[in-house]
């Protein structure tokens, strides 16, 4: 009986999973009690402040099985020692472009289903690009490089209050219509520093802010004690989770979105020297200024490889650049 108690309110959350037909992923977590949902959006420091804490007071399920149920298949796994989990599987019937719900279960020791979790999978329309982008001062203003103002915008702030960059959402659906149309959008892929702790405020800022609804790929875990680490990009995980979204989609040209506040630069020069065919442009925000000149030998770099690029301070450059090139109108 002890042992069926731990899976009393365990939770399985599963994350937008991305593929097509041959090859399908998807991620997940399983933890001891329920999510932490916010319901109130407030301005108050003090509820900030014991949200965020709550997000980093995870308690994971390790070496748990779990199901995913897709059509008549059923694959297995089992969570690693924080609870995560990972679905990988070749699909028995052709996948139509667009998003399918899937289902994860947890099994207890019985073989029960303790817990049941439901998420949706991404499968691309056949678009000639697709984009990869940083979240962490691309997308959203974070201060990455100094982690007290960064701290001190995840206790103050909330998804629905924390500010994006001018016309970064008008530049980003700009690009999901580059060479297609509405109901045939350009695949996003937001690879960032941010944990997983931070999904559910990402996924709330990103809709509320009308941003292109994309795949997230995240950061480990981190529990509370690891709070002031939070948002550091580590430079491998993140370069081999690019190279698996292009390896994953051989038949797009890739446009690759970051800034230089950490490693977005050299990390996108890596891509380029493996997947130079691939890569079509490369956009940098100038964030810090004592890395300017280093950033602009990168690019030139990148750019003698017949990639273009473009580094940027305001999104009113970056949207010209891109009607220059001919990737937007």
């Amino acid at each position: 009986m002890a042992k069926l108690f731990k899976y009393h309110n365990a939770l399985v959350k599963v994350y937008h999973g991305y593929g097509h037909t041959h090859n399908l992923v998807v991620y997940g977590h399983v933890f001891k009690s329920r999510a932490v949902i916010r319901t109130l959006y407030t301005g108050n420091i003090f509820t900030n402040i014991f949200h965020l804490f709550r997000l980093f007071f995870v308690k994971p399920l390790s070496h748990a099985k779990v199901q995913l149920h897709w059509g008549s298949q059923v694959i297995c796994s089992i969570t690693a020692e924080d609870g995560f989990f990972k679905f990988e599987w070749k699909s028995d019937t052709d996948v139509a472009a667009g998003w399918h719900d899937i289902v994860v279960n947890l099994r207890d020791e019985s073989g029960d289903i303790a817990a049941t979790g439901k998420g949706k999978i991404f499968v691309p329309h056949s678009t000639q690009f697709a984009f990869v982008s940083d979240i962490d001062d691309t997308v959203l203003i974070s201060h990455s490089a100094a982690i007290g103002k960064r701290l001190g915008l995840l206790f103050t702030k909330n998804p629905r209050t924390r500010k994006a960059f001018t016309d970064v959402v008008k530049h980003y659906r700009l690009l999901a219509l580059a060479h297609t149309g509405v109901q045939v959008p350009n695949p996003f892929f937001y690879v960032s520093g941010s944990e997983w702790n931070l999904y559910d405020d990402l996924n709330d800022f990103f809709k509320h802010n009308g941003l292109p609804k994309g795949v997230f790929l995240l950061n480990p875990l981190k529990s509370w004690y690891q709070l002031f680490k939070t948002g550091k990009t580590q430079h491998e995980a993140k370069l081999l989770r690019i190279a698996r979204i292009l390896e994953a989609f051989p038949k797009q040209q890739f446009i690759l979105l970051g800034d230089n506040s950490q490693s977005d630069p050299s990390i996108y020069a890596s891509i380029a020297d493996k997947y130079g065919a691939r890569i079509f442009a490369v956009y940098i925000r100038n964030i810090v200024s004592k890395n300017e000149r280093d950033v602009k030998q990168v690019m030139a770099d990148i750019e003698k490889k017949g990639i273009f690029t473009c580094f940027f301070k305001d999104n009113t450059e970056a949207i010209k650049h891109s009607k220059m090139i001919g990737l937007t109108e």
